[in-house]
């Protein structure tokens, strides 16, 4: 209860879990829970389920906890507060996409939006997947996956590069420093596996793709979070350029590249 209802309270305190995470300790949902007339919370683990529900961030009922059979997980039923918000209605498609992204970020992770339900099997590789047409794509999507990081590319007709960058599940919309990475790395790699000197426009132009890094306490440029600041990815001061060199220099990415990617003259 006191995860939604009370300040500086939640799972990032004292837990290396959450060191490569977005929000600062629920924030967000106890913010949702004191904007809303009414805020409900079941939360199930080991059989066991707990619910409380809310008035404008005041508990008004505790429910005794009980054994179930459900799966593990969290259910959140709210309204928002309508002398706040006036007139308010919510836009599902804006919506259908951002529970996509977090499927897509986290495979295997089911999530049922007003009866719906959203999941992703195979993450990055899916979301390239929505977002091509597979006749308009010169070679089949890549996906390759490493320790805090994940990638999905291909090449499309058309010009300039589509891109599809995220921080710790955060979509970047406006890029960031390991997006600049991926892109400076992307043309070295080309360049190095075939030891010639291809104009940076002739590698990237066309390309779509995902990319997803996992950063210890990011930094970002704003509070909306949409690009990321932080040159360094984790305490050790790896920069973002150097996770993305070691990333390139495994054997498959270069196996892919040289048999889908490029010709060899």
């Amino acid at each position: 209860m006191d995860v939604v209802s009370k300040i500086n309270t939640g799972a990032k305190y004292d837990s290396r879990a959450f060191q490569k995470s977005v929000g600062l300790n629920g924030v967000g949902t106890k913010a949702v829970n004191a904007l809303s007339t009414y805020f409900k919370v079941s939360s199930i683990r080991e059989q066991k389920e707990k619910v409380a529900e809310f008035e404008r961030g005041i508990l008004t009922k505790e429910h005794k906890e009980t054994s179930t059979t459900g799966a593990n997980g969290t259910m959140v039923t709210f309204i928002p507060d309508d002398t706040i918000f006036k007139n308010f209605k919510f836009h599902p498609e804006f919506l259908e996409n951002l529970l996509w992204n977090y499927c897509f970020l986290n495979a295997g992770l089911k999530i049922v939006f007003n009866g719906k339900t959203y999941v992703s099997r195979n993450g990055l590789l899916d979301l390239l997947e929505r977002k091509t047409n597979p006749d308009e794509i010169r070679y089949p999507i890549i996906h390759l996956k490493g320790d805090d990081i994940e990638l999905s590319i291909t090449h499309g007709n058309e010009y300039g590069e589509e891109l599809y960058s995220f921080v710790n599940g955060q979509h970047t919309t406006q890029g960031g420093t390991h997006q600049q990475a991926f892109r400076e790395g992307f043309v070295k790699t080309i360049r190095d596996f075939y030891k010639k000197d291809y104009e940076t426009s002739d590698i990237r132009t066309g390309i779509v793709a995902a990319i997803s890094v996992r950063v210890v306490e990011p930094v970002f440029e704003s509070q909306t979070k949409t690009k990321l600041g932080s040159q360094n990815v984790d305490i050790n001061g790896r920069a973002c350029a150097s996770l993305w060199a070691i990333f390139y220099q495994e054997s498959w990415i270069t196996t892919c590249i040289k048999i889908q990617l490029l010709p060899t003259h």
